[in-house]
């Protein structure tokens, strides 16, 4: 570990501090919204399902809440499918997230539905 500490000093000048000042500035936020913004709905009511749909057509992904829904079968099936033509209009993609998440992606983004951590053993 000592090896990795003396080498980690050569990458600084001499007589450079440790520490530099950063501009925040730089990175506050400006009000304008980058071309795809991350959405997360709760679909407690079939009658939420338009907005839903109506992000999914801007191009954004949403990340939705099944849970309120799952009492009732026929609604959450009717939901489902609708979301499912709207991934497909937009040439975007669906997948599940345990029980209670469904994540939708426009175009040019795909789902991979292999886990990066914990996944195979």
């Amino acid at each position: 570990m000592a090896g990795l500490l003396d080498r980690l000093k050569f990458i600084g000048k001499a007589g450079e501090s440790d520490y530099s000042e950063v501009d925040l500035g730089q990175f506050e936020e400006t009000g304008e919204l980058p071309g795809i913004v991350l959405r997360v709905a709760d679909l407690g009511k079939i009658e939420i399902l338009p907005d839903i749909k109506q992000e999914v057509y801007a191009g954004n992904i949403i990340l939705v809440d099944i849970a309120g829904l799952k009492r009732d079968k026929a609604a959450l099936d009717r939901a489902i499918g609708e979301l499912k033509k709207a991934v497909e209009d937009v040439s975007g993609d669906i997948a599940g997230i345990g029980d209670d998440l469904v994540v939708l992606v426009p175009s040019g983004i795909k789902i991979d539905r292999e886990k990066v951590v914990g996944g195979k053993d």
